[in-house]
């Protein structure tokens, strides 16, 4: 296979963003059909939730890797490289493969008499769900793209559902109440599979309850059925249906990582109860190994550079509290690109005060707000921001008033981190 038909698959799948976000599962479900249904042949773990899904699943697809089940992995976005969605024991799928996957798909489909409008998101979730079928994989991990009950991926019937937490984000297509996003995410939820999740609000919980009744499914909740204690930045002990484990190191930053990977391993105990043994080393050993790039990492040591994919205001929260917590600094310098669908004003407020410089820039997608409308959010804390419209522009001012016991930290977005990523690590682009 040549380079060129690898290009030529992305460039397909690309154009089909032209249709933007389709809600339902009615396209994928014809583009399923129309390859064979390779989902009814996969057990599968399904994540949700408003943030800490990716990471959640990362620790999941570890600990089962350790155990030595063959593990597919899917995740969205992807930071560098389309591949990046798609992995098996860590690695991830091959261009090659990828070209060969998407032509015969075209041809299935089209001969089906399936046709657009469907998304590029509908069209990879099917060719990830082929693929896991194609390598046997023994479980699938598959986190959620946005939502729940409309999003592609809920065309599985999962051995278990997770639900990792409750925040506003994406409130255009999900709703502007909490319970009303609760309620999107709650159609993962299948009848008589368990459901975990580390919510938190009452009210959430209640109806998470309600559904959980209703579909006879058993439902396990972080703080109560499975608890943690912290002992130190990233060090826990936990306790949880059967079983007690203590001085957990865990590789991933920020305390939000801690209450994420309780999740996992409650979730381990949830598969060992369904007939999938995980041993205590495995579960130990996979969170303490786990790599989750653009989620707090350090790229660059002196200065120091970080990156944290916080896109929300949830997300925000976590990145200041683990600013405040984990890192010892004399000057902040941040580095912010937002989406312009995202609560800015929350963001902002957050962030802001914690810097000593702040640059404005913005990533290469249509979706980014400019500088200008981030620059009126910041209001009084404007005057310590400029603006750099070229993200890698930023990023070299950044390091160049960034001193050497400074951190510099660059967040706002996903697409941000990514490209971030990219200047840093080159060798890693597609």
């Amino acid at each position: 296979m040549s380079r060129n038909e690898y290009q030529q698959s992305l460039d397909y799948l690309y154009r089909l963003e032209k249709f933007g976000m389709i809600f339902g599962l009615a396209k994928v479900e014809a583009i399923l059909e129309a390859i064979g249904n390779p989902h009814r042949e996969i057990q599968a773990i399904h994540i949700g939730g408003t943030n800490g899904k990716g990471s959640t699943a990362a620790m999941m697809a570890s600990i089962l890797q350790k155990e030595g089940y063959r593990t597919g992995l899917y995740t969205s976005p992807h930071l560098i490289r389309f591949t990046e969605r798609i992995k098996i024991n860590g690695k991830e799928i091959e261009q090659e493969e990828v070209a060969e996957l998407a032509g015969w798909m075209r041809k299935r489909i089209e001969e089906a008499g399936v046709t657009p409008p469907f998304t590029f998101f509908d069209f990879t979730t099917a060719m990830a769900l082929l693929y896991f079928k194609q390598k046997m994989v023994d479980l699938a991990v598959l986190e959620v793209g946005l939502g729940g009950r409309l999003d592609s991926t809920n065309v599985v019937d999962p051995l278990l559902s997770i639900i990792t937490n409750i925040g506003k984000d994406h409130e255009e297509q999900l709703g502007r109440s909490l319970l009303k996003i609760a309620g999107e995410k709650a159609g993962i939820i299948k009848k008589g599979r368990p459901l975990l999740t580390a919510a938190t609000q009452p009210q959430v919980l209640r109806l998470f309850s309600k559904i959980c009744r209703e579909r006879r499914s058993p439902c396990y909740r972080v703080g109560k059925e499975l608890r943690y204690v912290q002992n130190g930045e990233r060090n826990f002990d936990y306790e949880g249906l059967h079983r007690k484990l203590w001085n957990i190191s865990l590789n991933l930053g920020g305390p939000h990582q801690i209450i994420n990977a309780t999740t996992a391993l409650g979730a381990m105990e949830v598969l060992d109860d369904l007939g999938y043994s995980v041993s205590n080393d495995a579960m130990v050993e996979g969170v303490k190994e786990v790599g989750w790039p653009g989620r707090l990492e350090t790229v660059r040591s002196s200065p120091r550079v970080v990156l944290d994919g916080a896109h929300n205001p949830a997300g925000a929260l976590a990145l200041k509290e683990s600013i405040e917590k984990e890192f010892q600094f004399r000057h902040l310098n941040l580095i912010l690109g937002v989406m312009k669908d995202k609560d800015i004003q929350s963001m902002l407020s957050l962030l802001a005060p914690l810097a000593h410089h702040l640059i404005l820039t913005r990533p290469h997608t249509d979706r980014a707000a400019p500088p200008s409308l981030l620059l009126k959010a910041l209001g009084k804390n404007g005057e310590k921001a400029e603006i750099v419209d070229d993200l890698e522009g930023a990023i070299g001012k950044g390091l160049s008033i960034t001193k050497k016991d400074d951190l510099l930290c660059i967040t706002g977005s996903l697409y941000t981190v990514g490209e971030a990523r990219a200047y840093f690590r080159p060798r890693e682009r597609s």
